[in-house]
């Protein structure tokens, strides 16, 4: 039993170890004057500005999509429940460059981009599409983390407020949101994360066009394919960067959100 221990152990530290030297290569490999001229490029700043307005833009979106969608799935039955949960984890399960063709064909072939182009609005290999890409890449990541939010959630405090009078969506408003914060918050992280490193649907939707949709996956795919390590290297690090200053926000509010929680039980028992 000790010797299972101390393997399971050391494969931990092993692929830990892999993996940290993995990501501390992209710092140490390239020389650092080319990162910093690679900053400076105007494809560079393009990328960034581009990467960070939509990945805002997707992230509003999903949350505000995701709360309703999670809270019904995690308060009411309904017929095709189970369906509907199953469908929204489906783009968890395969690659997004199959969730990029099926939005392409959606929004590209069928009547609903038919319908949205009469009305002057492309989705197809413009930056909106970057948007919907990211927003149904990260959606099931949203809705997965507030359903598991709510479920979480002690029903008892809303049955409370209904029988002191308060309707459903004031009940939703005024107790269940705010005792789901905590949730909220993390799945707004990694919403914003997830749509920054959206790579295969934003290729096959909104297309990899040089200063135009391109973001900063899709810099590192088009300068990797150029053979320009560099500026490949930088669009990498800066997605590494932005990925831990997201993690480090997640952990140190949970940190704080977890110990206030801690006080209140104790105050409570």
């Amino acid at each position: 039993m000790e010797k299972f221990k101390a393997f399971c152990i050391f494969l931990s530290f092993l692929f830990t170890f892999l993996l940290f030297m993995s990501i501390l290569s992209l710092f140490l490999v390239p020389n650092p004057s080319e990162i910093i001229s690679s900053l400076k490029t105007e494809e560079m700043i393009y990328s960034l500005k581009l990467s960070i307005a939509t990945s805002l833009a997707s992230t509003v979106l999903v949350i505000l999509f995701s709360i309703p969608v999670g809270y019904a799935l995690s308060r009411h039955d309904f017929i095709g429940k189970s369906i509907v949960k199953s469908i929204l984890d489906l783009p968890m399960a395969f690659p997004e460059l199959v969730l990029g063709l099926a939005l392409l064909l959606l929004f590209g072939q069928s009547f609903i981009g038919k319908f949205l182009e009469s009305f002057g609005i492309k989705i197809v290999f413009t930056k909106i599409g970057i948007v919907i890409a990211q927003f149904f890449t990260a959606l099931p990541y949203a809705v997965r983390v507030i359903y598991s939010t709510f479920e979480g959630i002690n029903p008892r405090y809303e049955f409370v407020s209904r029988s002191l009078g308060y309707g459903e969506l004031e009940t939703f408003f005024r107790i269940s949101l705010p005792l789901a914060k905590n949730g909220l918050f993390a799945s707004t992280i990694i919403t914003f994360a997830r749509c920054m490193g959206a790579f295969g649907a934003v290729l096959i939707l909104a297309g990899g066009s040089y200063m135009n949709t391109e973001i900063l996956p899709i810099t590192l795919y088009l300068n990797i394919s150029y053979g320009n390590l560099g500026m490949a290297i930088t669009s990498g690090i800066l997605l590494i960067i932005i990925s831990f200053i997201a993690i480090l926000i997640f952990e140190k509010f949970e940190g704080v959100n977890s110990s206030n929680f801690k006080k209140v039980e104790s105050i409570r028992n």
